[in-house]
């Protein structure tokens, strides 16, 4: 949502352009910039970032935090 909200500053787009771009309302757009997280799904977010054109890694850690995955 950080890289999201930022590439709209970045851009010096609005929130409606940044909805459009996003293909999502401009409800949802201020949702997604005011750090909702709660009201997005991991593939919803993932879509934004792609329709942002940014690149997405995830990554994946064990509890105990001993050892790591990324893909």
């Amino acid at each position: 949502m950080r890289s999201l909200k930022a590439y709209r500053v970045r851009t010096g787009l609005t929130q409606a352009q940044a909805a459009k771009r996003f293909g999502v309302t401009q409800l949802r757009s201020s949702d997604l910039m005011r750090g909702k997280i709660n009201r997005f799904g991991l593939d919803a977010l993932v879509n934004r970032a792609v329709a942002a054109n940014l690149d997405v890694k995830m990554g994946l850690l064990e509890a105990a935090g001993l050892t790591s995955f990324r893909a």
